[in-house]
C-alpha cells in the first residue's frame, strides 16, 4: 500500500530547520524557471531589500550571486526563522516586481530550497560556487565582471555593509591584502569544476554535513519536541474510511475512483 501512496500522494515534505545560527544555502527560482530580474533597476531593489531585512531581522550573508532566472543566498540566521526572512523578501519583491511590470500570480517557484550547512566544512567552498554560478550560467567568463554577485565586494578592502566577509577572508590570512588575494586564487581555482553535485547531495532532504552534525542538529531542535503521533498506516486508513464513508478497498488500488483519490490524499496529508 505505501508504494501507492507515494505514487499518488508524493514524500511528504520534511518541516523547515531553525535555531539561532542555522548556517544555510538558499536556491529561490523564479515560476517555471522563468525570469524575476529583467533589469538593472530589479536587480538593485533586491539588494536594497536585502540589506534593510538584514539589518532588521538581524541575519548575517556571507554570499550572494542574482541571476536571472534565480537567487543564491549563503546566510547565518539570528533568532527570526529563515522562513519569515525569505517569505518577507520574496513577498515584497514580487509585489514590486508585479506592479512595475503588469505582471500577475507568483512570481517564484512554490517553495524556496534551503539546506543546512556544516558551517566550518562548507563555508569557503560554497561561496566559491556561488560566486561562479555568473560564469557557469555562460553570464561572464569571469565573476569579477559580473555586478549582481558578492564577489566584487570580497576583492575589496574597505568594508561591506552588506556581505559579512571577515569569516572567510580570514582563513586565508589575517593580513587584508594577502588574505583578498588567496581567495582570488582560490575562486578562480574553482572555475573549472562545474556545478558541484555534491553541494545537492543532502541527508534527510535538509542538511550537508557529516552525520555527526546532522545529529547534533536533530539534537538542537528536538530539545522542546512538539506533539509526537505513533499512529500506523493502517490506523490512519481506517479512520479516513470510517469518517469520509469510503470503501477500504479503495485505498488500496490506482483507481480513478475521485472517493479513491480523495482517501489515499488525505491519508498521505
Amino acid at each position: 500500500m505505501s508504494s501507492f501512496l507515494y505514487y499518488f500522494v508524493g514524500m511528504p515534505r520534511k518541516p523547515r530547520i531553525h535555531f539561532p545560527g542555522a548556517f544555510s544555502h538558499v536556491i529561490a527560482r523564479g515560476n517555471r524557471r522563468e525570469k524575476i530580474f529583467r533589469s538593472n533597476k530589479d536587480y538593485q531593489l533586491s539588494l536594497t531589500f536585502l540589506s534593510e531585512y538584514k539589518a532588521r531581522y538581524g541575519f548575517s550573508l556571507y554570499a550572494y550571486a542574482l541571476l536571472p532566472t534565480h537567487i543564491n543566498l549563503l546566510l547565518k540566521v539570528g533568532e527570526l526563522p529563515l522562513s519569515r526572512i525569505m517569505q518577507t523578501l520574496q513577498f515584497r519583491y514580487t509585489r514590486n516586481f508585479n506592479i512595475n511590470y503588469k505582471n500577475y500570480g507568483h512570481l517564484f517557484q512554490g517553495r524556496y530550497k534551503a539546506i543546512v550547512c556544516e558551517k566550518d566544512t562548507y563555508c569557503l567552498e560554497l561561496s566559491a560556487s556561488i560566486h561562479l554560478n555568473p560564469v557557469r550560467a555562460g553570464l561572464v567568463n569571469d565573476p569579477i565582471k559580473y555586478p549582481w554577485c558578492s564577489y566584487q565586494a570580497y576583492l575589496r578592502e574597505e568594508k561591506d555593509n552588506l556581505v559579512e566577509k571577515d569569516f572567510i577572508l580570514a582563513q586565508f590570512s589575517h593580513k587584508k591584502s594577502v588574505a583578498l588575494k588567496e581567495y582570488e586564487r582560490f575562486v578562480k581555482g574553482h572555475s573549472g569544476q562545474g556545478h558541484r553535485e555534491d553541494f545537492y547531495k543532502v541527508k534527510d532532504q535538509r542538511f550537508l554535513g557529516e552525520d555527526t552534525f546532522v545529529a547534533h542538529v536533530h539534537r538542537r531542535v528536538n530539545e522542546n519536541p512538539t506533539f509526537v503521533y505513533t499512529l500506523s498506516l493502517g490506523e490512519i486508513v481506517s479512520e479516513v474510511s470510517s469518517s469520509l464513508h469510503i470503501a477500504p478497498d479503495l485505498f488500496y488500488t490506482p483507481t480513478r475512483n475521485s472517493q479513491g483519490a480523495l482517501g489515499r490524499s488525505l491519508v498521505g496529508y
